[in-house]
């Protein structure tokens, strides 16, 4: 059976761009729970890097203004940024050209903020024809009528709303794929949240698999009831 549809993101065609995921940008985000923002940032950095997928960083003056990128992106990336210092990323030759040289025709883009380092770069790079997925709970805007109205924006350009969890499973979109079940498992596991709790009660409960963490439980033998 075959994986491969040209509407859905596929690996080896996808891009991954991180667009100023640093602290003094995220000190504005009002449109989302910043510790989630953080949350699904990292998820998808990691879901990138299951898949083998090319990705980008891009910073914005980070000695003089916005700070270095969350030390728990850099974790899993571990490439230095592009440093800029216009809002717009697409304004720098060095990331148009890392963008180019990945040969890739498909962008998958997370910024902050949405109103601006995710809306500049993105129209621009539907311009140049590029097919743009907007990560819209990666990124964060300074209220949620300023994401919402530039995501809506986009969205009329071209761009298409993606979610940090939809990501990872159209890279998946089979459980027969093995070679990636068990990272996309422990994606969800420590990042989304009540799938996760589910996946855990399943591999416990119905599959039998060993409890995870220090201090097993004793569960009590209780009778069947009648």
């Amino acid at each position: 059976m075959s994986y491969r549809t040209n509407k859905l993101l596929n690996a080896d065609d996808t891009c991954f761009i991180f667009i100023d995921h640093q602290p003094q940008m995220a000190f504005g985000v009002a449109s989302i729970d910043r510790q989630q923002l953080k949350n699904n940032t990292v998820a998808l950095a990691k879901t990138a890097k299951l898949f083998g997928a090319p990705i980008i960083l891009t910073a914005v003056e980070t000695a003089s203004f916005s700070g270095y990128i969350w030390p728990e992106l850099m974790d899993v990336v571990q490439q230095t940024p592009i440093e800029r210092t216009s809002m717009n990323s697409w304004d720098s030759e060095e990331l148009v050209a890392a963008v180019k040289a990945t040969g890739k025709k498909k962008l998958v883009i997370a910024a902050l903020w949405t109103e601006a380092c995710l809306l500049f770069p993105t129209l621009c790079a539907l311009e140049e024809g590029f097919e743009v997925f907007i990560i819209t709970d990666a990124s964060g805007g300074t209220s949620v009528e300023s994401h919402e109205a530039a995501v809506r924006r986009m969205e009329q350009a071209g761009a298409k709303s993606l979610t940090s969890v939809t990501a990872l499973l159209e890279l998946q979109r089979d459980w027969a794929k093995r070679e990636s079940y068990d990272g996309v498992m422990a994606i969800v596991r420590e990042h989304f949240g009540a799938y996760g709790m589910g996946v855990d009660y399943a591999y416990t409960m119905v599959h039998k698999a060993p409890q995870r963490g220090a201090f097993p439980h004793t569960v009590a033998n209780v009778p069947e009831h009648a």
